[in-house]
């Protein structure tokens, strides 16, 4: 009897053995699935995690570029600022230069004037070059291919010149008509305006200018040494000394 309970429990067991073993291979199978699944969710995780990584980078990148175009704009500004200010300032000074052009022209010509009547009323101390300097800087005011601003150095350089005759001693050779109406080519000497003297070029007679009338006047004979002496310290030929020569001056001058 208890022999075939055993067997019975044993067929039992041995029938129900396949079962089991199916369930476990369904567990088995289901575990892997979930393994692979897991797995699969990893990978998931990870490549959004990585995707997630890049784009706060690239959120960082956009940022920064925003914050340089920003400051990029802000000096564009200051720039587009700074030019209409310069273009205002320009405008200002084109219209300024008109006008001042407008001004400086007709003085141009009042100061070539003066120098007219500079020469006109001075000793005639180079006359020839002065006239011809004046003459040139009239045909230059209607040059066109000559800046306002050249022509007005011309013009300054004229009266600078015309200054340094009176501060200069100095000599040259040019003809004079003297007052017997004879012209004759001479030495000359000017001691800045003071003096004005005419010596011969055989240094044996001189002639003195005279403001009152106008024109070469004989010199005393008894001066010709301290005539000459005046003409070579004025040519460097002796060393500076004081010097005794006839002045001519104007009437209101000499008062």
């Amino acid at each position: 009897m208890n022999r075939f309970r055993y067997s019975a429990f044993a067929l039992a067991a041995l029938a129900a053995f396949p079962t089991f073993a199916t369930k476990i291979d369904q567990a088995q199978s289901i575990q892997e699935k979930t393994n692979q699944a897991s797995a699969h969710s990893q990978k998931v995780i990870d490549k959004s995690a990585s995707e997630s990584i890049e784009l706060k980078a690239s959120i960082e990148r956009l940022r920064e570029e925003v914050n340089n175009l920003q400051v990029y704009r802000h000096h564009l500004k200051t720039l587009i600022d700074s030019q209409n200010q310069e273009m205002t300032s320009l405008t200002q000074q084109i219209d300024e230069i008109k006008e001042t052009r407008q001004g400086i022209v007709p003085l141009m010509y009042h100061m070539i004037d003066g120098l007219k009547q500079i020469i006109a009323q001075d000793k005639p101390i180079k006359l020839a070059q002065r006239k011809e300097r004046v003459e040139k800087l009239t045909a230059l005011m209607g040059r066109a291919d000559v800046s306002e601003a050249e022509k007005y150095r011309r013009i300054l350089e004229a009266y600078q010149i015309e200054m340094d005759y009176g501060n200069k001693i100095a000599t040259y050779q040019d003809d004079i008509t003297t007052a017997d109406d004879v012209t004759r080519e001479a030495d000359i000497l000017y001691v800045g305006r003071l003096s004005l003297i005419a010596r011969s070029l055989n240094h044996q007679s001189f002639w003195v200018w005279d403001m009152q009338s106008h024109q070469w006047i004989n010199g005393d004979t008894a001066l010709l040494s301290r005539i000459n002496q005046a003409f070579d310290l004025a040519n460097q030929q002796i060393a500076p000394t004081l010097l005794d020569v006839p002045v001519s001056l104007t009437v209101a001058e000499a008062k």
